[in-house]
């Protein structure tokens, strides 16, 4: 009896500052192994650590087929959110502050060719603050007292071309709207790389089960079977992640054990970080220079090698006529 399980594995060894301030960290704690990025999947033989490669030996005689796949897809469109809030003393003054920002904003968008925009209405609520009371012979007190409204909406702007993102900036910012939210990205394609990697898998599957049989010496393709699997798209807003890169400094303090230190604040930015093309069986678009949209797919397939009968042990069963013959029955 021979039971199966295959590991793949291709490491990259380029690097930058990200890398430097997190070399102490575990690279499997950006990505340990395309089992954890699916939810509801069955379990993968394969251990990750930083050096090495372990492959645990299968519990039983099933033998676990496992296909992972990816594809990278560009989004075909993106949407803006931009958020803005207008103060004011009175109802009537916050709203036409703010609809003056937002006609600003309209009009410039139209004329740049920007026409699918929509303004979303967040909040509108009363703002308070503090007036002092003094009285002889108490305590001073702060009383809370009626000062204004302030209204919220968020603009969602809708662009085709990357590049236009600059000019939709500016444009927020000639009307002091400076809070971008966040970018969405979309791609009406979805469906249609779904049925691609699909179709992939099931490629990938009968090559591996080929493989399989060669090595096992059996023909394991008519039995039993338990088939799972599961998609999930990443979007590129999940995927950035923050970091600081600098050296750090020692101090040469003579001896001393009294002393002061004043750090200096470190500027903390955010780059793309994408799951990485290891350990699948084929990945669409492996190339990627922008935040793209990522399609995983895992297929779990298990075959109940248990269930079957060798030939050679095999019940048969026949009957005897009451004249004697012999008849075998095919049950």
């Amino acid at each position: 009896m021979l039971m199966l399980s295959t590991v793949s594995s291709l490491f990259a060894q380029n690097a930058g500052n990200y890398v430097y301030r997190s070399n102490s960290e575990s690279y499997s704690d950006e990505y340990n192994g395309t089992s954890s990025l699916y939810s509801g999947s069955g379990s993968s033989y394969a251990n990750f650590t930083q050096d090495n490669l372990f492959v645990n030996q299968p519990f039983d005689a099933n033998i676990n087929i496992q296909i992972n796949g990816m594809a990278n897809v560009k989004a075909d469109a993106f949407v803006a959110v931009f958020s803005l809030s207008q103060s004011g003393t009175t109802t009537e003054e916050v709203n036409r502050l703010m609809n003056v920002r937002i006609g600003q904003v309209l009009d410039s968008l139209k004329l740049a060719g920007h026409t699918d925009v929509f303004v979303d209405m967040i909040s509108f609520v009363p703002v308070y603050e503090f007036e002092s009371e003094k009285k002889i012979f108490s305590k001073k007190t702060y009383n809370e007292i009626p000062a204004g409204f302030e209204l919220k909406k968020n603009l969602h702007i809708k662009f085709v071309n990357p590049g236009a993102l600059d000019r939709i900036i500016s444009i927020c910012a000639n009307a002091e709207i400076f809070d971008l939210v966040r970018v969405d990205y979309f791609c009406q394609e979805l469906e249609t790389i779904k049925k691609e990697i699909t179709t992939k898998a099931k490629a990938a599957f009968l090559e591996k089960l080929k493989y399989y049989q060669e090595i096992a010496g059996v023909d394991i393709s008519a039995i039993e079977r338990q088939i799972t699997d599961a998609f999930r798209v990443i979007y590129p807003i999940e995927m950035y992640k923050s970091y600081q890169s600098y050296c750090n400094s020692s101090i040469n303090t003579g001896g001393k054990s009294s002393y002061n230190v004043n750090y200096k604040d470190k500027s903390t930015t955010l780059h793309y970080m994408p799951v990485m093309n290891r350990e699948f069986d084929f990945v669409i678009n492996p190339l990627i220079v922008e935040p793209v949209i990522q399609v995983l797919y895992e297929l779990n397939v298990k075959i109940n090698r248990e269930n079957v009968l060798r030939p050679d042990t095999a019940k048969k069963y026949i009957l005897v006529t009451a004249n004697g013959t012999v008849q075998a029955l095919d049950l």
